[in-house]
């Protein structure tokens, strides 16, 4: 039995355990206690936390050293095949399960309101999707996560403005440069006023090589005093 297939049986089988036990951790399947909400205390303790909002110059902000300039860029967890922020995006993502998002977004709030080059931003603008991928998903699990951290931060999101132009298709088996050509251009703001020298935080769920996060940022840095950061909630190395 190959990797893959091993990976993809234990998602499966965590999907039937929720569907006749539902009161069950997203990470572990294991059953949660009265106070647990979404995650047991242990996977909540066992989170790969980056810690990377803590210092400016990072891998993350790295990933965009000469492309794009960005104010500060971050990601709150570490993402790995097989372990358990694969799980709990897998839920958020392809089931549907929208408080995982909310959940993760305001641990990931509640890390940047201690950092301070996030925790004065303006606002929070999460990536958007094509109205037709949003319409099949039912909702954009950037926003889902944006809106946890709005309650963490108090920072106010943004989900109308950055629009997306044109459907593209996915991003997961592309090549570097085949991701950038892919979404190239495909990014507009509808009213500049409104982002007009304000510091936003530019939201998206997972970091892998950046080529979306920088065309997303590029139409934004076009409008005069604003400044961009990134923030996503899981780091998965190319």
């Amino acid at each position: 039995m190959t990797k893959k297939k091993t990976i993809s049986d234990r998602l499966w089988i965590s999907d039937i355990i929720r569907l006749f036990f539902p009161n069950v951790c997203y990470a572990c399947g294991e059953a949660l206690m009265e106070q647990e909400e979404v995650i047991c205390l242990d996977c909540h303790f066992k989170l790969p936390r980056t810690g990377f909002h803590t210092h400016q110059e990072n891998m993350i902000s790295q990933i965009f050293w000469g492309r794009v300039l960005l104010h500060s860029a971050t990601s709150f967890l570490f993402f790995n095949k097989g372990g358990n922020v694969q799980r709990l995006m897998h839920a958020l993502k392809y089931k549907g399960h929208k408080q995982v998002g909310v959940y993760l977004g305001k641990l990931f709030g509640q890390a940047l309101k201690e950092s301070e080059l996030f925790n004065k931003a303006d606002m929070i603008v999460p990536v958007p999707l094509h109205p037709k991928k949003q319409y099949r998903r039912g909702f954009n699990q950037s926003e889902v996560i944006a809106k946890g951290m709005e309650a963490s931060l108090g920072i106010p999101v943004s989900t109308d403005n950055l629009v997306r132009l044109s459907y593209t298709s996915s991003q997961t088996k592309k090549a570097r440069y085949n991701r950038w050509e892919n979404v190239k251009g495909v990014f507009k703001v509808k009213d500049a006023n409104a982002f007009k020298a304000k510091h936003l935080i530019l939201v998206d769920d997972v970091l892998t090589t950046g080529a979306t996060l920088e065309a997303c940022s590029l139409p934004l840095l076009e409008i005069p005093g604003t400044k961009v950061s990134v923030a996503t909630l899981a780091y998965a190395q190319a």
